[in-house]
């Protein structure tokens, strides 16, 4: 069994549905058709049962006067019964009573004799003339002595004494009819098989019909699969399943799904080769700057002509400014690319509160003249604690980067809306829309030390917090920075230690 349905289940889609198609209709087809063989024959036999009473009427019969000589020990028949135009006399007819001990006494107009069983002789027993039901009897199946099917009435034998006489049980003996069962069972014959060739034609056309369905229902999964080869051979992201914009069934839904999959992995692409591209770039600047004066530096040594001292601190100031933007810019780029999986493994409930003032220790020694405030309240945000506060670092960074001398910083943190506002020339309006793009910095700033992915990563960070950042230029000048963060929990007082 396993082994066929492992066979069956390596078999292709459309041969499955075509074959479970067919077994449907072959189950249903054979269910009817057995109903209405079984039917058929019920009506058949209640039809010859119906015949069977009828000439089992003993005043119809002149037979039975006949049979009653015939039998030993029979009462006189010169007006025991009353004979009719209708007696059974055809030669297909079987006409005898049947004695208590199973003796047979056969009409000479019987087509023969009929096996008696143990059930004739019951009827017999089981009479009972005080019940008034004088035509109770059995019906079943027999043979003759030559072996034909006939359909077998027994029923207790009635007489009448006279015309206005009651019919009173003959003690003793009972009246058997039977029909040959020849021509019902060749009608069932030949219905069993009409009922097979029409069960065969549907099962042969259920299949058909299911293998056409199938195909029709599968072409678009022919076409998705077609698409799908064709990416994986060409890696061609471009290619577009047609969907019917009214069309809701699975393979429609499939289609879309694949089609939003393909548009995805497009963009994630093109971000790939716009980051490599941009990074390449980023990192041109510093690493020609660090190979020229490392050049400087080793074609000093070779030549035996010094570099004077002043020129030598400074190059090697330099290749340290290189290398430091370089490290910085490296850390952004991990930064950038782990995945979500590796984010969601260090989330934590932590207080903003301290994440704040953690940066505003690293910042206030980045720009020492500068004056930094800050107003901060209570708030615990569910993220990452060492990314939270580089982003905060970063908008600080930003905001000491482009104050004026001896200018201030103003940091507010109240119902976890974080504000950092700087005094510095501020954003133009029509940079406002990039300055969260990766790479990109403001032509004014391009001079100054920095990889334009700081912004980049703080967007990234809060986004994935749960929160929105904006910049914004600010009343009377400068540039204003809104984190803003939902709430989470506050954690549990942690135990004291003994």
């Amino acid at each position: 069994m396993s082994r066929v349905l492992r066979r069956f289940r390596s078999l292709p889609i459309r041969a499955r549905l075509s074959m479970l198609v067919a077994a449907a209709v072959a189950f249903a087809v054979a269910a009817v058709s057995v109903t209405c063989w079984f039917i058929v024959q019920g009506k058949l036999y209640e039809q010859v049962n119906a015949d069977l009473r009828k000439m089992s009427e003993p005043q119809r019969y002149s037979q039975v006067v006949e049979l009653l000589n015939a039998c030993p020990q029979s009462v006189p028949t010169d007006e025991t019964f009353q004979t009719g135009a209708n007696g059974l006399r055809a030669q297909s007819t079987y006409i005898q009573l049947v004695k208590a001990d199973g003796t047979p006494c056969v009409s000479s107009t019987s087509a023969g004799t009929v096996k008696v069983t143990d059930a004739d002789k019951n009827v017999i027993k089981d009479a009972d003339n005080t019940t008034g039901n004088i035509l109770e009897g059995i019906t079943r199946n027999g043979t003759d002595t030559d072996g034909n099917a006939v359909r077998v009435f027994t029923v207790p034998l009635v007489v009448s004494q006279g015309p206005v006489s009651p019919p009173q049980l003959y003690p003793d003996t009972a009246l058997l009819v039977a029909v040959p069962l020849k021509n019902t069972q060749s009608t069932l014959n030949e219905l069993a098989l009409i009922l097979l060739l029409v069960s065969g034609i549907g099962v042969i056309g259920a299949g058909a019909a299911g293998l056409a369905v199938a195909r029709a229902g599968l072409r678009p999964v022919d076409k998705l699969t077609a698409a799908v080869e064709h990416v994986a051979r060409t890696e061609d992201l471009t290619v577009r399943i047609p969907v019917e914009d009214d069309s809701e069934d699975e393979v429609a839904r499939l289609s879309r799904s694949f089609n939003s999959m393909n548009s995805a992995l497009a963009s994630s692409r093109d971000l790939q080769q716009q980051l490599i591209a941009d990074a390449g770039h980023e990192l041109r600047t510093p690493l020609t700057s660090l190979r020229t004066n490392i050049e400087l530096l080793t074609r000093s040594e070779e030549t035996g002509r010094p570099i004077p001292e002043a020129d030598r601190k400074a190059l090697l100031a330099s290749v340290k400014a290189q290398m430091t933007e370089l490290a910085s810019l490296i850390g952004d780029l991990q930064e950038l690319s782990r995945s979500e999986g590796q984010r969601g493994e260090r989330v934590q409930v932590i207080s903003l509160e301290d994440t704040v003032e953690a940066a505003l220790r690293r910042a206030r020694l980045r720009g020492p003249e500068l004056t930094i405030t800050a107003d901060l309240h209570p708030w615990y945000v569910r993220a990452e604690p060492a990314a939270l506060e580089r982003a905060v670092v970063n908008i600080l960074d930003n905001a000491v980067k482009f104050s004026p001398e001896s200018g201030t910083v103003e940091v507010a943190l109240n119902d976890g809306v974080l504000t950092v506002r700087d005094h510095g020339p501020g954003i133009p309006a029509e940079e406002l829309p990039h300055v969260f793009d990766r790479f990109w910095r403001s032509p004014s700033a391009r001079a100054l030390p920095g990889s334009g992915l700081g912004l980049s990563i703080v967007a990234r960070t809060v986004e994935q917090a749960g929160g929105e950042v904006t910049l914004a230029r600010a009343e009377g000048g400068g540039t204003v920075a809104t984190v803003r963060l939902p709430g989470a929990p506050t954690p549990p007082p942690a135990e004291p230690q003994e």
